[in-house]
């Protein structure tokens, strides 16, 4: 065969690849084998067919999973990669860490708990902690340590620097926010600003309830009331408490931690005993003050209370009421084992004074509620007299029942509402009482806060008032309490007609250094 007698098909479309052959066809420096040129021809002989449009391709990727898959995988292999780097790196990194970030990256695992609580790295936050405070305080207390820090890191015991640090922290804090204390209300007698403090301070309660079989729960209060003198927690029970009758002590603890900026971390700090009550012990002691359809409250001791369920013996609520009195040192200056000791105040002996200690005393009571205030007032410069001194107490009259004019309305009915998750109720003729008595040196001398009940008087107190008679008395080891009220049909409202105040001779002869 011939190259002339080759015939070529003719180009109907814009097919590359017949363009391709016929230019290889018309180059001369091409030269045809036998089969290369039979399987050719027989190529360029095909029926030419027209390319179809191409098909847009769909992606099958999942993005999202893919991504969070890589993401997952990165983190991981990012710890692993730092993991593998020797210690000395790691350490030299660590040191550029604050304490805020210190203290998180020991909470990643064992090994950057092991390098993070590293004495060195504290002891250098330390000092430098002690550097920047001595800036602004001329007279540091910790600045003998300053001059040791650095020569003595590896004589202490492991840790030491860091708690050392945090101490420290602590202490500047309390000096720092101690001093807003100083403002004392002319009303009550005690500072104005103690919830601002304890709320910078980062102070805060835990009640932990330990039951027969040893069993402990440590619960935060799910909600709380600041008043003038008091502040009252509440806990809820919600399936958390053991049975009234399985508990076999109750711990109340104040809580200070150290403000540091770490979400999600439970921050460092100290828990000191506020009060710890035997069970088993109150059993029989405990007194209902009151009860309404739902529960019944047991008054454990003055301040303590325990909501229990009627229909069971399921513990509903637990409610505590704080005085104000020392209630930042009692909150986080004891243990977790042995509560704050109140230093021994001894007011100067007066030999002159013949009824030195009897006089010139103010009495602040406040009735209150969750709700609202009922009553809030303060008696200036009460007095008694060596006559009126009885069995072991001395009466101290604030509202007298045949002066009218000293008679106190209140602003409404005594009651104590509750609440524990969906339900709700009020408890009738029960609320919390504050008393703080100051001495003529206006020295706080008997401070009080806890609920109290008003029962029903069978006898008039006073032939005045021609309406129902009540009566609120306290009692505890250093006094006693009395307030009789009366209801009046026509202005439907309580009206406090007596108040006495009863303090132990024991306690005034203690304070004054007195022998009545």
């Amino acid at each position: 065969m011939r190259k002339s007698d080759i015939r070529y098909p003719r180009a109907t479309t814009d097919l590359r690849p017949s363009e391709g052959h016929i230019a290889t066809k018309n180059s001369s420096n091409v030269k045809y084998g036998g089969h290369r040129r039979e399987r050719d021809v027989a190529y360029m002989s095909r029926p030419v067919q027209r390319m179809a449009e191409p098909k847009a391709v769909v992606s099958k990727m999942r993005p999202a999973r893919t991504w969070k898959r890589a993401d997952k995988w990165s983190r991981a292999s990012t710890v692993n990669s730092v993991e593998r780097l020797p210690s000395e790196i790691l350490m030299k990194i660590l040191s550029y860490l604050d304490a805020a970030a210190l203290f998180s990256m020991s909470h990643i695992n064992k090994l950057f708990y092991q390098l993070a609580n590293n004495d060195a790295l504290w002891n250098k936050i330390y000092t430098a902690g002690l550097i920047k405070r001595k800036k602004r305080e001329p007279i540091c207390a910790d600045e003998p340590l300053l001059k040791t820090a650095a020569t003595e890191v590896q004589d202490r015991a492991a840790g030491y620097w860091r708690r050392r640090h945090f101490t420290s922290v602590a202490a500047y804090e309390m000096n720092k926010w101690k001093s807003n204390l100083r403002p004392i209300s002319l009303h009550t007698g005690m500072p104005s600003q103690t919830e601002r403090v304890l709320s910078n301070l980062h102070v805060s309660w835990e009640l932990t309830v330990s039951d027969q079989s040893g069993r402990q729960c440590t619960l935060e209060p799910s909600r709380s009331q600041f008043c003038e003198t008091c502040v009252t927690l509440w806990w809820s029970g919600g399936g958390g408490l053991p049975n009234y009758g399985q508990i076999s002590t109750l711990q109340l603890h104040g809580v200070r931690r150290i403000a540091l900026n770490c979400p999600g971390l439970k921050k460092p700090g100290w828990r000191c005993l506020m009060a710890k009550l035997d069970m088993e012990a109150l059993a029989e002691s405990a007194q209902v003050i009151g009860q309404d359809r739902l529960v019944e409250l047991r008054l454990l001791q003055p301040g303590i209370i325990v909501g229990v369920w009627r229909d069971s013996s399921s513990v509903a609520f637990v409610m505590v009421t704080l005085h104000f009195h020392r209630l930042l040192e009692r909150s986080s200056q004891g243990s977790s084992v042995c509560p704050y000791v109140e230093p021994i105040f001894r007011s100067p002996f007066d030999d002159i004074d013949p009824e030195y200690g009897l006089h010139g005393y103010q009495l602040h009571v406040a009735l209150y509620n969750s709700a609202c205030t009922i009553m809030s007032r303060s008696f200036p410069q009460i007095f008694c007299r060596r006559t009126q001194i009885s069995d072991g107490l001395i009466q101290l009259p604030a509202i007298s029942s045949t002066i009218i004019s000293q008679h106190t309305r209140l602003s409404s009915r005594i009651n104590l509402p509750w609440s524990c998750e969906a339900l709700q109720g009020t408890v009738k003729n029960c609320c919390i009482m504050s008393l703080t008595l100051l001495d003529e040196f206006k020295t706080p001398f008997w401070c009080v806060g806890s609920p109290v009940s008003m029962e029903r008087e069978k006898t008039p107190v006073s032939y005045d008032y021609d309406g129902k008679h009540f009566l609120i008395h306290y009692c505890d080891s250093d006094g006693q309490l009395k307030m009789k009220l009366v209801w009046m049909k026509e202005q439907k409202q309580l009206f406090v007609i007596s108040l006495v105040a009863y303090v132990s001779v024991c306690k005034v002869n203690r304070h004054f250094n007195r022998n009545y």
